[in-house]
């Protein structure tokens, strides 16, 4: 570096970190520099300077890290693979069989060697999974903004508690009833909708999900308003997994003649849900192969350019809806059981919006993204428990970063695509020719 260059640099240095400051400061201020107590309130300065001052000395590190050139080689790399997406030849699609399997066969071992805690952990992130996989049927793939997505969650999740309750609905058959009735509730809300867009369509769905919480939560008589209503623990062929028999059954443990444990109830949950998540997910990319699923693309690419090529767009819409409310039952149903007592408190708005959120930062319409990005929002929180104060400021970061440095979401989709052959092209100048010559 030459030396008359090193001035400047210095100079452009110190006015970002003054700029950084003064911005850090102005925001985080309020956020940290006021403490309530009671009705009065007392002032932390030290702490807002000293959060301005690491956010000011992280953006010169990084403002000069840049203008290495390791790191611009790294950055021009990041932004040249960061499009939206890869077409590949069709037949030329490289599908990793054995990652797959070592990753199958690991996940179905990992509650043999989790504790309780981390369990739990893993079941709340596989439900997040699915509501992802759902929502990026409708948001990724046909490109439907529904901000209402945890409707049909809770349709799920009260389906177990509220049949359990009145007409003896257990587990099992609360698992098969849930993607139709939330399907159908899917149904409902797709009809008023057909014909919107954007901003249109986001606020209906937004209603349509507040709605549900609202009766829900009003509804004393039949739902238990905000007092919740419990649903009943899971059995597997009649066997229990509680100490003593509660459902008329047989406990687990005593059927074996094994110890008891409460562990063994979190494990075949965990199997079981770990078994319905590889199925979504294997359907989901079949799916996408499918006429149905090049439909819902190219739909959400240009809807008149569909409806001018006699596309059924209203049958395209139903079905990503109804597809998607039906995985959003599912994870209700796994959530209900998983809790063991739903309350409305469990649907407000922050959900759909986390679930939105881990298919935008995912990638929309990537499978892989959207469940990476829902084990790292799931496990995220329960990383910065001991920052509790500052997890909704680390998740907005986190989100700003990645609108910023990854638009397009952490993983990009691979279209396959169809290239004619060299032999077929010409053939087709062949019988090009000759019909001119005729």
């Amino acid at each position: 570096m030459d030396n008359a260059v090193k001035p400047v640099l210095i100079v452009k240095l110190a006015k970002e970190a003054l700029f950084t400051f003064v911005i850090a400061l102005i925001v985080l201020g309020p956020i940290s520099g006021l403490v309530l107590e009671g009705f009065s309130f007392r002032t932390e300065l030290a702490r807002a300077l000293s959060l301005a001052a690491v956010v000011a000395a992280g953006r010169v590190l990084i403002s000069f890290l840049l203008g290495t050139r390791i790191c611009s080689r790294a950055l021009q790399r990041f932004n040249r693979n960061s499009g939206g997406g890869v077409t590949v030849r069709k037949g030329d699609e490289k599908f990793p069989y054995a990652v797959i399997a070592l990753v199958f066969m690991a996940g179905l071992s990992f509650p043999f060697f989790a504790d309780k805690y981390i369990l739990g952990v893993a079941i709340l992130a596989l439900i997040y999974v699915l509501l992802g996989l759902g929502l990026n049927i409708v948001v990724g793939l046909a490109g439907l903004l529904d901000l209402g997505f945890v409707a049909f969650y809770a349709v799920g999740a009260y389906l177990l508690a509220l049949g359990s309750q009145y007409i003896g609905l257990g587990f099992w058959s609360a698992l098969l009833i849930a993607p139709f009735l939330a399907g159908f509730c899917g149904m409902i809300l797709a009809f008023p909708v057909l014909r919107m867009h954007g901003d249109y369509l986001a606020i209906v769905t937004l209603g349509f999900g507040e709605i549900i919480r609202l009766v829900l939560t009003n509804w004393l008589e039949f739902t238990g308003g905000p007092n919740g209503a419990p649903a009943p623990a899971p059995t597997f062929l009649g066997l229990e997994f509680t100490r003593t028999a509660r459902q008329g059954g047989v406990p687990f443990h005593e059927y074996f003649g094994i110890p008891y444990s409460a562990d063994y109830k979190f494990w075949f949950i965990y199997i079981v849900l770990f078994l319905v998540v590889s199925g979504v997910v294997y359907s989901v990319h079949r799916l996408r192969a499918m006429p149905l699923g090049r439909l819902w693309e190219a739909l959400r690419e240009d809807e008149i350019a569909c409806r001018s090529l006699g596309v059924n767009h209203v049958f395209t819409k139903l079905s990503a809806f109804m597809l998607g409310a039906s995985t959003g039952g599912l994870a209700g149903v796994f959530f209900a059981v998983h809790q063991g007592f739903v309350n409305p408190t469990s649907f407000t708005f922050f959900e759909s919006a986390l679930i939105l959120a881990i298919v935008v930062l995912g990638g929309l319409g990537s499978t892989f993204g959207v469940i990476l990005a829902a084990l790292v929002l799931t496990i995220l929180p329960e990383v910065l428990r001991d920052f509790a104060e500052y997890r909704v400021l680390v998740f907005g970061i986190l989100m700003v970063v990645m609108m910023i440095w990854k638009p397009r979401g952490l993983v990009r989709i691979t279209r396959p695509a169809f290239f004619p052959s060299s032999k077929s092209v010409v053939e087709i100048s062949t019988n090009q020719a000759l019909e001119v010559g005729r």
